[in-house]
């Protein structure tokens, strides 16, 4: 399948891996990128050293394009936007923010940007600076969400601006990639479902949770602190909801409950503190495969429905 997403990245699918906070690390990016997508390593606040061993271990593992994603509210983000044009990053997405002031310097490096946008307005905004395509992202997503669908974001993003959109949320197999094809993208981004990947490096627990969790499973917590996070829903996310829905629990007491809690899911597989950060399609997710099958898969069940 050629798109303007496959001549853009140089890859063989329109299909790009999420960039997940405390997930996305260069095991897992490799295997996508060598599988024929576009892998990607997540920023986050992780300390530069890291990030730059990280980078390394990919390009150890694959030569083919991969990615990093920046978070632009990150601390670092000035550091790791750097840290990109030093080590040849060929291409990078990035979230909560406007990466305006890093893209004059990101295009002279010929790095490939595109911003994740929850609305047409700063879709538009992103077209304007500079980028070379955006990541229309729905609510259906994992992780930190806006409030619009994918259904419904998608094709006023295509109709808004002029440079290739992708899909990015409720995608997990080739359906949902044929769906977003209709409505105009030209790849997608697809998180959950690498989650259950082979070489996917989460705590077993993460795993299993995705793996059993069925289409009701999924819960929306810190709305009231302004940043919405989509979860599995566990004992631990509802205590949260329910202290947002009642007030027992005010914005400060959240927060102090949620820092580190990311870390505690992904690395200790912890149920009872941690945040299982994962998107409302987890209940089509029900078996752990190499990427290189889930690509294929996702990839060739598109490709059929689409009749290309």
């Amino acid at each position: 399948m050629k798109t303007r997403i496959t001549e853009l990245l140089g890859c063989e699918y329109p299909i790009i891996q999420g960039g997940m906070a405390w997930v996305a690390e260069h095991t897992l990016a490799s295997a996508v990128s060598n599988a024929g997508g576009i892998g990607l390593i997540a920023g986050g606040s992780a300390p530069i050293d890291y990030l730059r061993e990280q980078i390394r271990l990919c390009k150890e593992k694959t030569n083919k394009p991969f990615g990093v994603n920046i978070m632009l509210m990150s601390p670092n983000a000035d550091d790791l936007a750097q840290l990109c044009i030093d080590e040849g990053v060929k291409v990078i997405t990035t979230g909560a923010g406007n990466p305006g002031k890093y893209m004059v310097a990101w295009k002279e490096a010929g790095i490939k940007v595109m911003p994740v946008v929850p609305s047409v307005a700063l879709a538009r905004r992103m077209e304007k600076s500079g980028a070379d395509a955006v990541i229309a992202e729905g609510t259906e997503s994992g992780g930190h969400i806006g409030e619009n669908t994918t259904m419904c974001l998608v094709p006023q993003v295509v109709d808004a601006v002029e440079i290739p959109v992708i899909a990015a949320g409720g995608i997990a197999d080739g359906r949902g990639m044929a769906a977003a094809f209709m409505l105009g993208a030209e790849g997608v981004q697809i998180g959950t479902r690498f989650l259950a990947s082979e070489e996917c490096q989460i705590h077993p627990t993460f795993k299993e949770l995705v793996i059993n969790a069925k289409d009701t499973d999924n819960i929306v917590t810190g709305r009231y602190t302004g940043h919405p996070c989509r979860n599995i829903k566990t004992k631990f996310a509802k205590k949260l909801a329910t202290g947002e829905k009642e007030g027992t629990l005010s914005p400060e007491e959240f927060e102090q409950l949620t820092v580190g809690a990311l870390r505690r899911a992904v690395v200790d597989g912890d149920v009872e503190s941690g945040s299982f950060l994962c998107g409302a399609i987890s209940g089509m997710v029900n078996d752990i495969k190499p990427c290189a099958e889930i690509v294929r898969e996702i990839n060739d069940g598109a490709e059929k429905l689409l009749k290309i």
